[in-house]
């Protein structure tokens, strides 16, 4: 005999999951499926990807507004990007540790892209990682771990690793796109921060 629809729901949920525990759970599967379908993504899409039924998904927001919203401040939030960076082994040479770092942020930067061009046209209140403070902050704690970093080459560095960590942040943020060549892999950029434009050789 079939269970009826609820206690099947029940059972797929982690046991003792907090409802904490809970919304971060179902923000992390639909961020990707925002990334993917936008703004347009339905709860009943989330919820089948988090294998839950829709309404857990009501019993932790209040509604679909504030799924996103809650989207959208995750994936602005540096929370995750600095974890990757400070998971980093120091003991690696300075350029390996760098483009570890450059893949962490790379990616950190793609997800905030995806998120914002899908949600960001969406009326409403910000999430406080957009714009003022928020975003300061955000910023700070990528460039503080960054440092952290570079602190063990210090003395071969030309400026404080502060301000190496500020410049390489600001590469990856703008590295230019073009159609014509592709792009950089993350030791290439790498290798042209810290050694510049010239070839091996040339003066």
């Amino acid at each position: 005999m079939t269970a009826p629809k609820e206690n099947q729901t029940t059972r797929r949920r982690a046991p003792g999951m907090s409802p904490e525990q809970r919304r971060a759970m179902i923000i992390q599967t639909a961020i990707p499926l925002i990334a993917e379908y936008g703004a347009a993504v339905t709860t009943a899409k989330i919820a089948r990807a988090a294998g839950i039924g829709e309404g857990t998904i009501f019993r932790v927001f209040a509604d679909k507004d504030e799924l996103l919203q809650a989207c959208m401040a995750e994936a602005l939030s540096p929370e995750h990007a600095v974890r990757e960076l400070d998971a980093i082994d120091l003991s690696q040479p300075l350029p390996d540790r760098l483009a570890e770092a450059a893949e962490a942020l790379q990616a950190h930067l793609s997800r905030m892209g995806a998120i914002a061009g899908s949600l960001g046209h969406r009326g409403g209140k910000h999430p406080g990682t957009v714009r003022g403070a928020g975003r300061n902050e955000s910023t700070t704690r990528i460039r503080t771990a960054l440092a952290e970093l570079l602190e063990p080459d210090k003395a071969t560095l030309r400026r404080p690793p502060e301000q190496i960590a500020a410049l390489f942040f600001g590469l990856l943020f703008t590295q230019p796109r073009t159609e014509d060549e592709p792009d950089l892999t993350s030791q290439e950029l790498v290798e042209v921060f810290l050694h510049g434009a010239l070839s091996v050789g040339a003066k």
